[in-house]
């Protein structure tokens, strides 16, 4: 029967990483280290994340849980799904707020690390997938791909902003809002071309049957 994780340790593990990223930089930082911080052995802290990649994946988890709660909360009746996910992902933003100092340092090490700014994509897109879904926006398939990897680049706009935003979130929200106008812009384009291109399709197979 396999061994139940003591509670509170994945918390203990993610806190101390979130502590220690704003003492020294996420390349020198090390499992020893932030076993260490956490009160743990190298083998506890190892049996939880195997890595530093899987500790930033588990306060992702963390991240989402909290949006999802604070979403649930919302009253969403008569709001379109467009304004459903803006203020979730603001939601996000409030989730995130406690840990802004550590992920201000933490942003600005990992882009200068490919590998590791690489290792934060999949948690980043699963994110977006829960809050389009919890819009009501359908994140499944070729089409749900798309629709997250275009909100990806309107939430990472959004979240430079956030960064060094004040407590109102003012710029944020207008950089946010913004952004999705501009993918929703950028969609419009694209059906308009694609029934353009339908339409000038079946015109000449109609002149070739004449």
């Amino acid at each position: 029967m396999a061994r139940k994780k003591p509670a509170g340790v994945e918390d203990r593990i993610i806190d101390a990483t979130l502590a220690l990223v704003q003492e020294q930089s996420w390349r020198d930082l090390t499992l020893g280290h932030i076993a260490e911080a956490a009160g743990l052995s190298l083998a506890e802290t190892v049996g939880v994340f195997p890595s530093k990649a899987a500790i930033l994946d588990g306060f992702s988890r963390r991240i989402d849980k909290e949006t999802l709660k604070l979403a649930a909360e919302e009253d969403f009746t008569g709001a379109s799904p467009r304004d459903i996910l803006f203020d979730i992902i603001m939601l996000g933003f409030d989730a995130m707020t406690p840990y802004r100092s550590a992920l201000k340092a933490l942003t600005k090490d990992v882009v200068q690390e490919p590998l590791s700014a690489l290792s934060l994509l999949s948690p980043t897109f699963r994110s977006l997938s829960l809050m389009l879904e919890a819009a009501g926006i359908d994140s499944s398939g070729l089409k749900g791909m798309l629709r997250v990897r275009g909100l990806a680049v309107a939430w990472a706009s959004a979240f430079r902003v956030w960064l060094t935003d004040g407590e109102d979130q003012a710029k944020t929200m207008a950089e946010l809002d913004k952004r999705l106008r501009q993918g929703e812009n950028i969609i419009r384009a694209l059906r308009q071309r694609r029934e353009n291109r339908r339409a000038r399709r079946q015109n000449h197979q109609e002149d070739a049957a004449e």
